[in-house]
């Protein structure tokens, strides 16, 4: 089982993928800017594994 897996019938729609990714890295800079860095780089992180496997990489063509 993958941490995200972008075959997965929830992430086929184009919106859906685009705000899981926008969501987590908005919600990183909010931790960020209220002086918590250590959730603002939990978020980032999840955010940026999410915008590669969901922006990036995508869902397969099966």
């Amino acid at each position: 089982m993958r941490f995200i897996d972008p075959d997965h019938p929830f992430y086929r729609r184009a919106w859906v993928r685009w705000a899981i990714t926008l969501f987590t890295l908005g919600w990183a800079t909010l931790e960020f800017s209220m002086g918590e860095p250590g959730w603002g780089i939990l978020f980032g992180a999840v955010g940026a594994v999410a915008a590669y496997k969901l922006l990036i990489v995508g869902p397969s063509d099966k």
